[in-house]
């Protein structure tokens, strides 16, 4: 997949996000998110210099993240209902629609189905939808129906699942 051809950043929201130039339909992958595979104690050590790359990070097992940094996926925001949704398949980590996306909507996931019970970082949610959350947290923060449809998309990996026990 080429995703200059299918994905752009563009002005959105809430700053800059990833839209689609081209129509996806339910159970499409949009993208693989791509970059350099860091430690925890990598990603940790981001907050002291760059905020912003911290909390880009994509985490891809127990204590390593991805860290999309100057590819697409750094501009991958958060939404309290969204269209997309992370899966992990071997050793990649893929954004696949779970609804149908048109060309010219902004792509979402929420950020909140890749932080496990262990993670301690939050964010004030303003994606503006009506069932905004107000705060983004780890996985055993989400209202229990939203893990039970979340787990049915598949879009919560397994090693964060398992956090929550």
């Amino acid at each position: 997949m080429t995703e200059q051809k299918t994905l752009a950043v563009k002005k959105v929201r809430n700053g800059r996000g990833i839209v689609a130039l081209k129509n996806f339909r339910r159970g499409a992958i949009v993208m693989e998110v791509t970059g350099r595979i860091v430690s925890d104690d990598v990603v940790w050590g981001y907050w002291d210099v760059d905020e912003r790359r911290g909390a880009n990070c994509f985490r891809c097992d127990d204590d390593h993240y991805i860290d999309p940094n100057g590819k697409i996926g750094a501009y991958a925001n958060h939404s309290c209902n969204p269209n997309a949704g992370i899966v992990k398949r071997g050793r990649k980590l893929l954004l696949k629609a779970i609804v149908s996306i048109v060309a010219g909507d902004e792509v979402t996931h929420d950020y909140s189905s890749l932080l496990g019970a262990d993670d301690v970082w939050t964010m004030r949610c303003n994606c503006g939808e009506a069932n905004c959350r107000k705060s983004v947290r780890n996985v055993a923060r989400l209202p229990a129906a939203t893990v039970r449809r979340y787990r049915r998309l598949g879009i919560i990996p397994d090693f964060i699942m398992a956090t929550r026990r």
